[in-house]
């Protein structure tokens, strides 16, 4: 059967090293409402099961928590920036500030507390430059 659903999905076998599909049903209750969401995946892991949810779930814990930290301390959902590469060089560079201001361990404060510092006080800054360099 993943032959023939391979086949569908991959006529020209340019991922060679596909072994498995699977679908993911996510269930999610906000306030009292409950949504069902279905996602599909292929994947180069052999067909197990346990695994595919191990690993998706591992994807998006990494993502949801680094996301959320981005989004609270840098504002990235609220950003405009659209045109060409700019929104993936801006990402990258949110990416570099963030581990920049988390090396930093002076300050017990978090990533949008300490980037307002470093905009107010130029001592912070260096310090937080300099932290990056060692």
């Amino acid at each position: 059967m993943l032959s023939e659903i391979k086949e569908l999905i991959d006529p020209d076998n340019q991922w060679e090293k596909l072994h498995s599909i699977g679908m993911i049903e996510s269930v999610r209750i906000l306030k009292g409402k409950t949504t069902l969401e279905t996602r599909y995946y292929i994947s180069i892991l052999p067909n197990n099961g346990q695994k595919l949810g191990e690993s998706v779930r591992s994807h998006w814990g990494i993502e949801n928590s680094l996301h959320w930290v981005l989004d609270l301390g840098f504002r990235e959902d609220d950003c405009r920036i659209r045109k060409d590469n700019a929104p993936q060089n801006f990402a990258i560079l949110r990416h570099i500030w963030f581990n920049i201001l988390n090396k930093e361990k002076t300050s017990k404060t978090g990533a949008k507390n300490k980037r307002l510092r470093a905009g107010w006080d130029d001592d912070y800054l260096t310090k937080i430059l300099g932290v990056a360099v060692n």
